[in-house]
């Protein structure tokens, strides 16, 4: 069954080192898997798997300059994942207000309750 493209965005992004090397392309240029291995406990065939994700999820592209293959962040995927989160903020913004309105409730009666229960003590 083939997974559509925000599914393996998310698949590559639930990994923390695809994360990391995802952050460190978003920070400028192109960069060969030698330098991403850098900050890695890794070897940098390890550091090539995790890029293999990355390409096939279409986060990050390998280019050709002479005998170097170097990687680039390919933005699109993240900006569909993006869209995808945001239809889902007024859902988490209206829970999180009646969270808030609980905890100030809580707060606002909470030493009345601390000498309830010293008293029935």
């Amino acid at each position: 069954m083939p997974a559509d493209s925000l599914t393996r965005t998310f698949s590559a992004l639930a990994d923390p080192t695809r994360r990391a090397i995802l952050a460190r392309l978003a920070g400028g240029g192109q960069t060969v898997v030698k330098e991403l291995a850098v900050p890695f406990a890794m070897s940098s065939p390890a550091v090539s798997k995790h890029l293999r994700v990355l390409e096939r999820a279409g986060l990050v592209e390998q280019g050709r300059d002479k005998q170097w293959r170097p990687r680039r962040l390919r933005a699109e995927p993240l900006a569909e994942a993006a869209d995808w989160l945001l239809a889902y903020r007024p859902f988490w913004e209206e829970r999180l207000d009646r969270m808030e309105a609980v905890v100030a409730r809580a707060k606002a009666g909470a030493p009345a309750k601390q000498r309830a229960v010293r008293r029935a003590r």
